[in-house]
């Protein structure tokens, strides 16, 4: 048995068409939807990120502004900067592009912009809303992995979800959406021991550790839909996930490839969660 191979890219491109459809209706009412997105410093992984977050953007009809700054901003100047983003109606989205340098606190950076605009979904509010399973900003990678096992026809409910990692941008929130699907979850992480034993019990496994291949042939449940959240590079400097891919295609029922698995879904949200952002404040304004 091969696995079937989840193609983020295809489902993404949807996703995006309906976007631009909408986009495409909301300017004909007079407003186009802004995204800002602020970076500070020379990493050259964010800088290829925020280079295609824009690009994608632009390709939707959708304004994005990018606003670089040098690594020794201070603090005081990024929050002047964001709150200056919340008070311009013509955004409808910030993004401030994490890890920012050291001497910035990064909650506090969170916490300044305002929920209604936290398209990365990652303020306290959005936090607390999603885990109620009240109406929030869905972070974008889970959202978007959420959106890939819909696609597929992989109903989580009554399985057994393992999540592999406990980030606040990943791990949790993915679990927590699980959750709301009916799926009995389980995290796993650094400190767990007999790691093989929890992942062999998944029907739907989430990878999302940060270390090349880990995730052998051994962790995997026979048939179970696996779901690779690493961006890595292996000891030849190709980009792969925490998934051994080739290893484990043989084992799975559905596997996410890297790239071409999640990373596509990651900038759709962000698009998805810009417009909608977009569509509640014209909507706010009808109804003043």
């Amino acid at each position: 048995m091969t696995a079937i191979t989840i193609d983020g890219k295809a489902v993404s491109q949807k996703i995006k068409e309906q976007v631009e459809e909408r986009v495409k209706s909301l300017k004909e009412q007079g407003v186009a939807p802004g995204l800002a997105v602020v970076l500070v410093g020379e990493n050259s992984a964010s800088l290829t990120y925020v280079k295609n977050k824009k690009k994608t953007c632009e390709a939707l009809g959708m304004r994005s502004d990018l606003h670089q700054y040098p690594e020794d901003l201070s603090e005081e100047e990024l929050l002047a900067k964001i709150e200056e983003l919340n008070n311009d109606p013509e955004i409808h989205g910030i993004l401030v592009q994490l890890p920012l340098p050291e001497h910035i606190d990064e909650f506090k950076v969170i916490l300044a912009i305002d929920p209604s605009k936290d398209v990365d979904g990652f303020h306290p509010i959005s936090v607390g809303n999603m885990v109620i399973g009240k109406e929030a900003f869905l972070p974008c990678t889970p959202h978007g992995i959420m959106k890939l096992l819909e696609h597929y026809g992989i109903d989580p409910a009554g399985k057994h979800a393992v999540v592999v990692g406990r980030s606040n941008i990943v791990g949790k929130p993915v679990g927590q959406l699980l959750l709301q699907k009916d799926a009995t979850v389980t995290f796993c992480h650094s400190k767990t021991q007999d790691l093989a034993s929890y992942t062999r019990q998944a029907d739907i496994l989430i990878a999302a550790i940060g270390r090349a291949k880990f995730i052998g042939a051994d962790h995997v449940k026979p048939g179970a839909a696996v779901i690779d959240v690493g961006m890595n590079r292996d000891e030849n400097g190709k980009l792969c996930g925490d998934v051994d891919f080739a290893a484990v295609q043989e084992t799975a029922g559905y596997l996410t490839p890297v790239p071409g698995g999640v990373g596509p879904m990651t900038i759709a949200m962000l698009m998805e969660n810009t417009l909608h952002s977009a569509e509640n404040g014209l909507q706010k304004d009808k109804n003043a």
